[in-house]
């Protein structure tokens, strides 16, 4: 029989998942992981439904001016090869050069906000597009969508067998801007701000601080306890001294010591700045006007 998690032990498995695990976040070269959101299905399916309707318009409309312009005794190999090279050009070339030119985007996604991107990040290529365009003619027109809509369900991420093989992932531009929580300087720890360092807090820790404070209103008193105590163990090696007070008071006391230190780093290199570009801007002794 299996011995009942302990409310600590749940808040340590949610915010190890929400906070630690970054297979399913995009993560550039330098190890820094994007606030990207990828689309969801619907989102993903609606654009997919609105292309292929531009698509199908323009093969139509291409249809009628080759056929205004068609040879009326030409070789049925000759009508075999043009219908071919129509139905590549319209299911492959476009949709790649599209993606292409407009670095991502496509009617459906413009409509629906949303844009194709590499996994660092940045915008596509040529290449990315063209493998997702070709891939696409199995996945999306040769089975009507059902194996994109397999695979996409399936993944981490909902990504389909083009995006896979292309390196891509197409993410939601229009999200609703959250204003993060203001973190003030608890009373009670006024008198230790003066003297605390928390200067050698990881860059890690300190994204956690402040995802645990974004969360922290939406979730239950206990396991909120049961976060801030754990995440207070974390944090405590690196601030000296550690003042005797709540978990949660003093990962409090720690962001706001880390954004003073943070904002003082910021006006320093200002100033400096300032004065580099003063120097350089300034006319030499003897110069003339």
């Amino acid at each position: 029989m299996s011995k009942p998690r302990a409310p600590r032990d749940l808040a340590d498995a949610r915010f190890s998942r929400a906070l630690d695990d970054t297979a399913d976040e995009l993560v550039v070269g330098e190890g820094v992981a994007l606030d990207v959101q990828p689309a969801g299905i619907v989102l993903r399916l609606a654009a997919a439904l609105l292309d292929a309707l531009c698509l199908v318009a323009l093969a139509v409309l291409l249809l009628i001016g080759l056929s205004r312009v068609w040879p009326s005794g030409l070789d049925d190999a000759w009508g075999a090869a043009l219908s071919i090279a129509l139905l590549v050009t319209v299911v492959v070339l476009v949709p790649a050069a599209v993606e292409t030119v407009t670095r991502g985007r496509s009617v459906g996604r413009f409509a629906t906000g949303t844009r194709v991107v590499r996994l660092d990040g940045g915008a596509i290529g040529f290449r990315h597009a063209f493998t997702r365009a070709l891939v696409g003619v199995f996945e999306l027109w040769m089975t009507f969508g059902s194996v994109a809509l397999l695979v996409a369900l399936f993944g981490s991420r909902p990504r389909r067998l083009g995006d896979l093989l292309a390196g891509t992932v197409v993410q939601h531009e229009r999200m609703p801007k959250q204003r993060d929580p203001e973190v003030l300087l608890p009373a009670e720890l006024a008198a230790w701000a003066g003297v605390a360092d928390v200067s050698a807090l990881p860059q890690r820790l300190e994204n956690r601080l402040g995802a645990f404070f974004r969360g922290a209103a939406l979730m239950r008193p206990e396991l909120r306890v049961a976060a801030a105590q754990g995440l207070a163990a974390d944090v405590a090696p690196f601030a000296h001294p550690v003042p005797p007070v709540p978990a949660e008071v003093f990962l409090a006391g720690v962001v706001v010591l880390r954004r003073s230190r943070d904002v003082q780093a910021l006006r320093s290199r200002a100033q400096l700045l300032a004065a580099a570009g003063a120097s350089a801007a300034a006319r030499p002794p003897g110069f003339p006007r």
